[in-house]
């Protein structure tokens, strides 16, 4: 008997909630306009402090802050109070935001809590989940520009530079390295030493950047070296001795991981550039990524290692039931793609690699490029899909674009561009 009288209260109580969070909501906007109104500069307001939202529980504040817009919480709140300013600042308010932008039975973040940017995440989830939610095609709060066709075979890899999504580079079959204005939809220039027929003597596989800095790494045993400040001009030609099939920029650092199982160092500044290669695998090393502490390498040997830079050692392999092609690390975590389809999740903490889970998100072949922020996720695919999802465990994906051939490549900052397996590049981008 107790049962039905049970869901009965329990549907009430939601109901006498969800009416006071929309009428403190209504108090809250209204004294945030007043607020505004007042004066161009906010200054704390006397009034705010005592006025009758402010002196519900806490709890019951930040409950009803995290369902204010994430930009709200961190632009606005801190002009209007200092109590309001607070509520910004509670760890316990983003992760029920979090948790209810990737669902109640998904896992949020994959890696360690501890140091976690959750303002940035909860920023980041709302934007992708505005952008990409939605069965329309194509969403309508984006707009898609194809560049014109400058390459003439497939494109291999794509990357936005300078963080703003302005402009991007790309690295093609035809040995050649474009640099590509976004803004204008046009090409800025093809890369090469003067006489120079191509930017490469063969494939151009991949692309890395830091600051002005472009690195490109082709099938021709070489990593070339591009000024972009000095506008695009030839910087340096390193020879690799084997096909470079992945690259990582860092501040003090250039890395490649090579046909020949070795990852190589490099310092771009010195004369003779080798720093020092290592051989931590016993196939070619498809993908790597790293920070100013540890290298990470994965490898068709179905290995996973990391190397200890300031150590100068490996710490630890794992061995995995299928390789790796692309990688992504950040923060504490790292994601990557494998052979079959399959995404894979792991925890960095303090050198220690651990493997989180795998996951199935509909891909059926090669995962190709990933990358991963604290609040969004994007995959390729030689499935010809490229797919939007929330880095949340199980990821909560979002969206699937469908192409005509498979996909070598993506890379996002502010917009989204695609290598979309032919000779052309698709950008993706907020709709003005």
């Amino acid at each position: 008997m107790g049962e039905p009288h049970t869901i009965s209260w329990v549907f009430m109580w939601h109901s006498v909630m969800k009416k006071i969070i929309n009428l403190c909501l209504s108090n809250l906007l209204s004294l945030l306009t007043t607020s505004h109104s007042s004066s161009a500069d906010i200054s704390p307001s006397p009034s705010a402090e005592s006025s009758g939202l402010l002196s519900l529980p806490w709890e019951i504040l930040t409950h009803i802050v995290s369902y204010l817009p994430v930009h709200f919480v961190v632009n606005v709140l801190p002009k209007v109070c200092h109590a309001l300013s607070n509520v910004g600042q509670d760890r316990t308010s983003w992760q029920l935001r979090a948790q209810r932008l990737v669902g109640l039975r998904a896992a949020f973040p994959v890696g360690p809590r501890e140091d976690f940017d959750w303002p940035g995440a909860c920023l980041q989830m709302e934007q992708l989940i505005t952008c990409w939610s939605g069965e329309v095609d194509p969403p309508p709060a984006l707009e898609c520009i194809t560049l014109p066709t400058g390459h003439i075979a497939h494109v291999n890899s794509v990357l936005l530079l300078g963080g703003e999504g302005k402009v991007c580079a790309t690295a093609s079959r035809d040995w050649n390295v474009k640099l590509w204005d976004l803004e204008l939809g046009s090409l800025l220039q093809t890369m090469g030493r003067q006489g120079d027929f191509s930017s490469h003597r063969g494939w151009v596989w991949c692309l890395a950047s830091q600051g002005p800095l472009l690195a490109s790494g082709g099938f021709d045993s070489t990593v070339r070296l591009w000024d972009l400040q000095a506008g695009g001009a030839d910087r340096a030609l390193i020879r690799t001795g084997a096909a470079v099939l992945c690259l990582s920029c860092q501040p003090d650092m250039l890395l490649a991981g090579t046909f020949d199982k070795r990852v190589s160092m490099y310092d771009t500044r010195a004369a003779a550039p080798l720093v020092k290669s290592i051989r931590m695998h016993s196939n070619a090393v498809m993908c790597l990524c790293a920070d100013d502490k540890y290298i990470i390498s994965g490898s068709k040997d179905c290995t996973v290692a990391v190397y200890d830079r300031r150590a100068g050692k490996g710490l630890k392999r794992l061995r995995l039931s299928s390789y790796l092609l692309s990688m992504s690390y950040s923060g504490c975590e790292v994601w990557a793609g494998d052979n079959g389809g399959m995404l894979h999740s792991f925890s960095m903490q303090a050198g220690t690699l651990k493997p989180v889970s795998q996951f199935d998100v509909g891909h059926t072949a090669l995962i190709t490029g990933i990358h991963r922020s604290p609040g969004s996720l994007y995959t390729c695919s030689s499935d010809c899909t490229v797919k939007v999802h929330i880095p949340c465990a199980p990821p909560r994906t979002l969206s699937t674009l469908h192409y005509q051939t498979g996909v070598h490549g993506v890379s996002a900052a502010g917009v989204l561009a695609i290598a979309s397996g032919d000779v052309r590049v698709q950008v993706w981008r907020p709709r003005k």
